[in-house]
């Protein structure tokens, strides 16, 4: 191996985190997508051959401890870019919803502090019949009043208000971790003869 080789693969190695997060988001909102899907296996074992390919690549490409702490940094990235894709995706449509009624629940909370919480509950008429219920609104709204509500059409999440829940902290993460295995890749020095 010449000493031009390492060297020329930190190009690839640095462009390899942005070019295999585009490729795993597209595939991750092709998977989310409505009814044009592909199965559930299909996109798992897809986003699986896209992952792995990635970090093998990003290892072969850096090698050493950098490579592998790089390609584990990639292969999170790219788990937190499937996140973020799918809250995104997860309540693709909207309804405007009128609230037939609404309690409110005191919940205690086990965690630090042990405060409790209360939380709303609307029934709701809306187009369609679906969704029924919002668990846990915001406020309480009256009775008779309009409440615009995100859902998934095939029910895989439950609805929640519009507006509410967008990805950025798993896109920042995955922004992050991305960054981070793009630098190792352009500090890491080729091994000496």
């Amino acid at each position: 191996m010449t000493e031009e080789e390492p060297g020329a693969r930190r190009p690839a190695a640095m462009a390899l985190p942005a070019v295999a997060a585009a490729c795993v988001y597209a595939w991750a909102r092709w998977c989310f997508g409505g009814s044009a899907a592909p199965s559930a296996t299909f996109a798992v074992a897809g986003g699986a051959v896209l992952l792995l390919g990635a970090a093998v690549a990003y290892f072969a490409a850096v090698r050493g401890a950098g490579g592998l702490f790089g390609a584990l940094l990639l292969a999170l990235g790219l788990l937190s870019t499937v996140a973020a894709t799918e809250q995104a995706a997860a309540r693709g449509a909207v309804a405007a919803c009128v609230v037939r009624e609404s309690r409110a629940e005191v919940e205690a909370s086990f965690g630090e502090g042990g405060a409790e919480k209360t939380v709303y509950r609307l029934a709701l008429d809306c187009p369609g019949g679906y969704p029924a219920e919002l668990k846990d609104a915001p406020s309480a709204e009256p009775r008779g009043g309009e409440v615009r509500v995100a859902y998934d059409p095939r029910r895989r999440v439950s609805p929640a208000p519009a507006g509410e829940g967008p990805p950025w902290q798993a896109a920042l993460t995955a922004l992050l971790l991305l960054a981070l295995c793009t630098v190792l890749a352009a500090a890491r020095r080729p091994a000496g003869p």
